[in-house]
C-alpha cells in the first residue's frame, strides 16, 4: 500500500527544460507543482471531507445531549440502529478517510514533491556556466539547493493539512451556527474579522524577515564551507581567529535576524489568546443566554461549547501554520535568488555537435576583458595549424587563462570568434566542444570519489585494461595500488579526498594526467601540466606527454620555458595581446621579451618579478 501512494508521482519524470525558468513565487512553484495536479485535486478533497466529518462529529455530540433528555429505554427504542451505524462509520469509514488524506499528503506528495525540486534545481544549476559559479560561494549555491526542497515540500504540507482543513473546518462551523441559531454567527464573524486582520498583520512581516533569516544563514554557509574547503591556508597562515571573526560577523546576523522573526510570532501569541477569549465567551455566553430564555436547547449549548474549544485549540495550530507558510515561502524566495536565475550561456537554438576532421583553430579578433575596460584579451588574431604544437608564455595577467577559458567556451567572447576546422564554437554544442578537448590544469582537483571514478572521468566506457595503461603511461599506477582510505579501500577504489586532499600535489597531477590520455581528445590544452611534479617523474611525463601530443593539436601554458621549449611554436603575450612568435632559437635571436624571460628564469622557472 505504501508503495502504491509512493509512486503515484515519479520526481525524475520528462519536463520541458527552459533557460528562463519563473522568477516570481508562485509561478515559479506552479511549474514545479504541474506533475502533481491531480493528486494535489484528490488531497484537497479529501481535506475538505476530513474537515466535515469532525464539524459533523461535534454536532452528533450536541445532537446525543439532546436525545438523552429521555429515558435509557426510550432513546435506544428509538435511536439504538442510528447510534451502532454512527459508531460504525467513527471506528471503520472515519479512519479510511483518514488513511487515505495522511497518505497523499505524508507518502505520495512530500517525498516526491521536495525530490522533484532538488532534482530540478541541480539539474538547472549544473548547465550554469563557469563564470556563474566564479561569482557566488559553492556552499550558498549548495545550501539553497538543499533548503529549498524541503521548505518548498512545507508549503505544500501547510496548505493541506492545515489551510485548506482550516478553512473548511471554519465553514462547516458557520453552517453549524447558522442552523442552530443565526444570532450565534455574530460573534463567529466579529472573531474572524479580528483573527484574519492578526493573520495578515503577521504574514505581511513573517515573508520578509523569514528571506532575511534564509539568507542569513546561507551566508554562514558559504563562509563556514569556505573556511572549511581551504583549511589548508587557514592553518598555514595561522588565521584561526581571524576565520572565527570572519564566520562570527556571518552567525551574530543571522541570530539578529532571527530575534526580529521571533518578536513577530511573540506579539501574534498575546494578540491570539486574547480573541480566543472573546470568542470562547461570545459565542458560548449567546448560547447560554439562549438556553435561559428558552430558544436553545442543552445540546446546542454543548455543541456550542465543544466547537468553540475546539476553534481555540486550532487557533494556535492555524496561526503557526499559515506563519510556517509564509515563512517557508520566504526560504523558497531566498532559494530562487539561485534556482531561478536564467542560463547565462546556452548552446544555440540549432547547434549540432562539433564536426572535428583536423584540429585547425582560428581566432578572429578576438577580445575579452571581462566585462571592464582592461585585462583579459585584446584583439587577438591567431591560427592554429591542425597538430600543431603552440607554447604559450607570458607574465601573470597576460591572457593566457583568458584564452583557454574562451577556447572551451566557458564564456563567450565580448568581441571576435573562435572557429574549430571552420566552425563557429558558439553554433556547435557546448558538450561536443569540450568532448573534443583535453585539459590538464594546474591546480590538479579532483573529485571526492575513488580513483576509478576520477580516472574514468575522461572516458566513462573505458575499459579496466585501458584505464590502466593510461594509468601507467602518466606514471600513476605504482603509487595508486599503495592508497587505502581509512574505509579499508585500496588501489583503484580508494577515495581521494575532497579535492583529491589526500593525495601529494604529484599524485593529484598524474591522476589527472591519466584522465586526459585516457580521454584522447585530438585537441590537448596544458596549462602547467607538471608544476606539481618532482624533477625526476617529469622527466618520465615529459615523454609521455610528447607521446600524448602526437596527432594532436596542442596548446601547452608553462612558466617553465624548458617544458615548451621543444613546441613548434610559442607566442609570448603581453597585456593580452600576442607580442612575439617563432620557434624557441628565433625568438632567443630576436633578443625580445622571449630572450629577456628565458636569461632570468632560474632552474626553469620564470621569475615574474624579475621580468616585470
Amino acid at each position: 500500500m505504501f508503495r502504491f501512494f509512493e509512486n503515484l508521482i515519479d520526481p525524475y519524470c520528462a519536463h520541458p527544460e527552459t533557460n528562463t525558468p519563473p522568477t516570481r513565487l508562485w509561478p515559479f512553484l506552479r511549474d514545479f507543482s504541474k506533475p502533481f495536479k491531480t493528486v494535489f485535486i484528490l488531497t484537497a478533497l479529501m481535506s475538505v471531507l476530513v474537515a466535515g466529518i469532525e464539524v459533523g462529529l461535534i454536532y452528533y455530540m450536541g445532537r446525543i445531549v439532546d436525545l438523552m433528555s429521555g429515558t435509557p429505554s426510550q432513546v435506544w427504542e428509538a435511536y439504538g440502529t442510528e447510534l451502532i451505524l454512527v459508531a460504525l462509520f467513527i471506528l471503520l469509514l472515519r479512519p479510511l478517510i483518514q488513511l487515505l488524506d495522511v497518505m497523499l499528503l505524508n507518502n505520495a506528495i512530500l517525498p516526491n514533491f521536495g525530490t522533484l525540486i532538488r532534482w530540478r534545481a541541480h539539474k538547472h544549476v549544473l548547465r550554469q556556466s563557469v563564470g556563474w559559479f566564479e561569482n557566488d560561494f559553492a556552499g550558498r549555491i549548495a545550501n539553497r539547493i538543499m533548503q529549498t526542497p524541503p521548505a518548498a515540500g512545507e508549503v505544500i504540507f501547510q496548505v493541506f493539512d492545515a489551510i485548506t482543513f482550516s478553512l473548511a473546518y471554519l465553514v462547516g462551523a458557520a453552517v453549524l451556527l447558522w442552523v442552530a441559531d443565526v444570532r450565534l454567527m455574530l460573534p463567529l464573524a466579529i472573531w474572524f474579522a479580528l483573527y484574519a486582520m492578526l493573520v495578515m498583520w503577521t504574514v505581511k512581516r513573517v515573508g520578509p524577515a523569514s528571506q532575511a533569516s534564509s539568507d542569513a544563514r546561507s551566508t554562514v554557509t558559504g563562509r563556514v564551507v569556505d573556511s572549511y574547503s581551504n583549511i589548508h591556508s587557514v592553518k598555514m597562515f595561522a588565521h584561526h581567529d581571524n576565520e572565527l571573526t570572519y564566520a562570527r560577523d556571518a552567525i551574530e546576523n543571522t541570530r539578529r535576524t532571527f530575534q526580529a522573526e521571533m518578536r513577530i510570532f511573540t506579539v501574534m501569541d498575546a494578540a491570539l489568546v486574547t480573541l480566543n477569549g472573546l470568542l470562547i465567551v461570545g459565542v458560548v455566553g449567546w448560547a447560554v443566554m439562549l438556553w435561559s430564555q428558552g430558544t436553545a436547547s442543552v445540546g446546542l449549548v454543548a455543541a456550542a461549547t465543544a466547537l468553540t474549544l475546539r476553534l481555540n485549540a486550532m487557533t494556535g495550530w492555524i496561526m503557526w501554520a499559515l506563519t510556517s507558510f509564509f515563512r517557508q515561502l520566504g526560504v523558497v524566495a531566498e532559494g530562487m535568488e539561485t534556482i531561478a536565475q536564467p542560463i547565462d550561456l546556452v548552446d544555440a537554438a540549432n547547434a549540432e555537435p562539433l564536426q572535428l576532421a583536423n584540429g585547425k583553430i582560428e581566432l578572429r579578433n578576438l577580445s575579452h576583458h571581462y566585462g571592464r575596460e582592461a585585462g583579459g584579451l585584446d584583439r587577438i588574431s591567431l591560427t592554429i595549424r591542425p597538430g600543431e604544437k603552440i607554447g604559450l608564455i607570458g607574465r601573470s595577467g597576460a591572457g593566457k587563462s583568458t584564452l583557454v577559458k574562451l577556447l572551451l567556451r566557458f564564456y563567450d567572447a565580448e568581441i571576435g570568434q573562435i572557429l574549430i576546422d571552420g566552425q563557429d564554437i558558439r553554433a556547435v554544442t557546448q558538450d561536443s566542444l569540450r568532448c573534443r578537448i583535453g585539459m590538464v590544469q594546474q591546480d590538479s582537483a579532483l573529485m571526492h570519489r575513488s580513483v576509478r571514478d576520477n580516472l574514468l572521468y575522461g572516458r566513462p566506457d573505458a575499459t579496466e585494461e585501458e584505464m590502466i595503461a593510461a594509468a601507467k603511461q602518466a606514471q600513476a599506477h605504482a603509487f595508486i595500488l599503495d592508497l587505502e582510505d581509512p574505509q579499508g579501500r585500496e588501489g583503484y577504489d580508494a577515495h581521494v579526498g575532497e579535492r583529491g586532499v589526500k593525495l601529494s600535489g604529484g599524485q593529484r597531477q598524474r591522476v589527472t594526467l591519466a584522465r586526459v590520455i585516457l580521454k584522447d581528445a585530438p585537441i590537448l590544452v596544458l596549462d602547467e601540466a607538471t608544476s606539481a611534479l618532482d624533477s625526476e617523474v617529469e622527466a618520465a611525463i615529459q615523454e609521455t606527454l610528447y607521446g600524448m601530443m602526437q596527432g594532436k593539436t596542442v596548446i601547452a601554458i608553462a612558466h617553465r620555458l624548458s617544458t615548451i621549449a621543444q613546441m613548434d611554436r610559442i607566442l609570448v603575450m603581453d597585456q593580452g595581446r600576442i607580442v612575439e612568435e617563432g620557434s624557441h632559437e628565433t625568438l632567443l635571436q630576436a633578443q625580445g621579451l622571449y630572450a629577456q624571460l628565458w636569461a632570468r628564469q632560474s632552474g626553469g622557472f620564470l621569475n615574474i618579478e624579475a621580468a616585470e
